[in-house]
């Protein structure tokens, strides 16, 4: 990539921390960046607010029992393909122990993370923490503790500014996750092939 003064790629990501599509587009994402910083380009990623469930229980309910009450008991065998499809990725889904909760915090938790530089780690470890982990991330205790490992010093970013930020995203029109961008284009909707996110990057650094 080209060492100017403009030479930063800018990638814009619309996503919610419990939404397997959103962790799927995020972990090939992530790959293609990665491969584009180690041959020295640069690559600024930002993330947007969006909540699937914004009126989701902050006490948290078993997932499964969530969505089968929501879509019906097909849903079952329907989380069992996406695991097994979501292995070739690396990531694991498991349906059975994640908790299906409020995601308003987590997601004010990115923004402080995203301040401090620390936005993809943070990202990264709340999907972890919800599909791997079985960890209710609408819990303070367990956000604590998952800014603690990532190194967050505080999640000092105002409620007020994440439901501007929320409110925004859905003025926008964006109805569904994960939507992502480079510098500004069209948007690459749902879950895309890593070849795909590679080539955007190409593309938007090649029309800077």
């Amino acid at each position: 990539m080209k060492e100017t003064e403009d030479s930063t790629t800018r990638v814009e990501i619309v996503l919610d921390v419990i939404c397997a599509a959103s962790y799927l587009a995020y972990v090939r994402l992530a790959r293609a960046i990665e491969r584009v910083r180690a041959d020295g380009g640069k690559v600024e990623v930002t993330f947007r607010p969006f909540q699937l469930a914004p009126n989701a229980s902050f006490d948290g309910e078993p997932l499964l029992e969530v969505l089968t009450r929501m879509f019906g008991t097909h849903v079952v065998a329907e989380t069992e393909q996406a695991a097994a499809d979501a292995l070739h990725d690396g990531v694991t889904l498991d349906y059975g122990r994640a908790v299906a909760a409020d995601t308003f915090e987590a997601h004010r938790l990115i923004a402080s993370a995203a301040a401090q530089g620390l936005g993809e780690a943070m990202v990264e470890r709340l999907f972890r923490a919800h599909f791997t982990d079985g960890l209710n991330i609408a819990n303070p205790t367990t956000l604590a503790q998952l800014a603690d490992e990532v190194g967050i010093g505080a999640n000092d970013v105002p409620a007020d500014r994440l439901r501007r930020d929320l409110a925004r995203v859905r003025a926008r029109g964006i109805r569904s996750v994960p939507q992502i961008s480079f510098d500004g284009g069209p948007a690459l909707a749902g879950t895309q092939p890593e070849q795909t996110y590679a080539r955007a990057l190409r593309r938007a650094d090649a029309m800077r």
